[in-house]
């Protein structure tokens, strides 16, 4: 039997109360992810249990009460990552994510910054990168912060105009049989585009910046022979392009501009699966200067906290049926 170690960890002067959560409601969160004993005393927490654990749970409280001290809250999805990280033995100073701050949302009046590391290396890359590819399962905000990024970039006169674009599998992009204007086509397979530019303009702002073509958001089919300078473009859903439609696409990029390619290459909608050229590029493109990949995962999901148990689920699900076919 191992020998059990005591730590004792000072909290000073602290809100215990956030730290704890309510009715303690942290604390046992805590506890739950631990073998370790933990005991709340006065201005004290005193730790019982193996070292790895007691070096775990001495780098966890430490950087929450860098946090609180901060911040003076804490909500669970952070404690939640900060217990993930920790456990990887991954450097936890999560609050230098604040230095990566974009643009500020007009709808919650917050500051959209990275929430994970994953996301910090996100936006890094689009600061230093002409290219980057953001891959990674829904809710990890691959589309969100470079919306954010390419309206902070229009912001600070970087960039002239944002081209908004994705391709619109479901109709085979072929829009005419829709009803309607252009505008009317192509809305339904847009629409997660227009939310998160809503979220950082207002929509008489928007619709005059649209009129100005300073904003265009347009499906894939209609960027052939296009060239874009002065521009920040962005592609969405680009697991469900073909490889020359991928080509395509990169191709239309001009002096001075930008681009950000998104996608999930678990949902692919093509027929062929194999024929994504979001999971061809990755060959095609590998160890090209100027070109960055930044990977996303279930940890860096920012949504409903049952969303990262979900993408677990189907990847388990997934690997399992994999591992099946190979028998």
């Amino acid at each position: 039997m191992k020998e059990k170690t005591v730590k004792k960890i000072f909290l000073g002067d602290v809100d215990q109360r956030i730290l704890f959560g309510q009715g303690g409601s942290f604390l046992r969160l805590i506890e739950s992810q631990f073998d370790a004993k933990i005991v709340a005393r006065g201005e004290n927490i005193t730790i019982q249990g193996e070292e790895k654990e007691i070096r775990q749970l001495e780098a966890l409280f430490n950087s929450l009460l860098t946090h609180l001290n901060k911040n003076k809250e804490l909500s669970e999805k952070h404690l939640l990552y900060t217990i993930s990280l920790v456990k990887e033995g991954q450097n936890i100073a999560l609050d230098d994510l604040q230095m990566s701050s974009l643009v500020t949302s007009i709808v919650t009046k917050e500051v959209i910054q990275p929430r994970t590391v994953g996301q910090r290396d996100y936006v890094q890359a689009m600061k230093e990168f002409d290219i980057v590819f953001s891959i990674g399962p829904a809710g990890t905000g691959k589309t969100y912060l470079a919306v954010a990024k390419a309206v902070a970039s229009l912001k600070k006169k970087e960039v002239n105009r944002l081209v908004l674009v994705r391709p619109a599998v479901e109709a085979g992009e072929s829009l005419g049989f829709l009803p309607g204007d252009i505008r009317a086509k192509v809305d339904p397979y847009l629409r997660p585009v227009y939310d998160a530019l809503h979220d950082m303009l207002n929509a008489e702002k928007i619709r005059k910046l649209m009129d100005l073509g300073i904003i265009e958001i347009v499906p894939l089919a209609f960027m052939r022979g296009r060239t874009l300078n002065n521009s920040y473009v962005i592609l969405d859903e680009g697991q469900n392009t073909t490889v020359a439609q991928m080509k395509m696409f990169l191709t239309r990029l001009g002096t001075n501009s930008r681009s950000v390619v998104t996608g999930d290459i678990t949902q692919v909608d093509l027929v062929d699966r194999r024929a994504s050229g979001l999971i061809q590029i990755q060959k095609i493109l590998s160890g090209i200067e100027g070109i960055k990949f930044v990977y996303l995962t279930e940890r860096d999901v920012v949504r409903h906290k049952l969303v990262q148990d979900i993408i677990k689920a189907y990847e388990k699900y997934e690997n399992e049926r994999e591992s099946e076919k190979q028998k």
